[in-house]
């Protein structure tokens, strides 16, 4: 993801259907530290959200990838995602979540990746566990209960 992203991801995160399950919508200046904030992990720990692009058409999405997060003590790999909202249920948080759980897996060699998601994110959950991923804890992370 680069800042040329920025106005396409303000279709994302900035739209309040698709943000729905967060405190609020981004606003512009939000998205660009989303943004700074991600190319900053590449560098660091050459990973993080990474733009969701359509094969056919090359426009950007939403975000998919992989985020260190401490939870409950602990550092894990999570794999997040967000997809604009008029291109959710075609499959594609699916698709972009099971490569970068592979990518875990087989690239980086890691043993586990989880998912965050707010209890009731129920289309969430479904790309999660069609990726093969189950609930196994609640747990208040920043403030908000999620699923592990």
């Amino acid at each position: 993801m680069t800042l040329s992203d920025l106005d396409a991801l303000l279709l994302v995160l900035g739209d309040a259907e698709s943000m729905r399950y967060y405190p609020k919508p981004f606003d512009r200046e939000m998205v660009e530290r989303w943004i700074d904030r991600h190319r900053h992990n590449y560098a660091q720990h050459g990973l993080g959200l990474w733009a969701m692009v359509l094969k056919t058409t090359g426009e950007v999405i939403g975000d998919c990838g992989l985020v260190w997060q401490e939870v409950e003590g602990h550092q894990e790999l999570e794999i997040g995602y967000h997809v604009r909202h008029d291109q959710q249920m075609q499959g594609y948080a699916t698709e972009a979540a099971s490569a970068c759980q592979d990518y875990a897996f087989n690239v980086l060699g890691s043993a586990r990746v989880i998912s965050l998601i707010r209890k009731r994110n129920i289309p969430s959950r479904r790309v999660a566990e069609k990726n093969g991923l189950k609930v196994i804890q609640e747990t208040l992370w920043r403030d908000i209960p999620h699923y592990i």
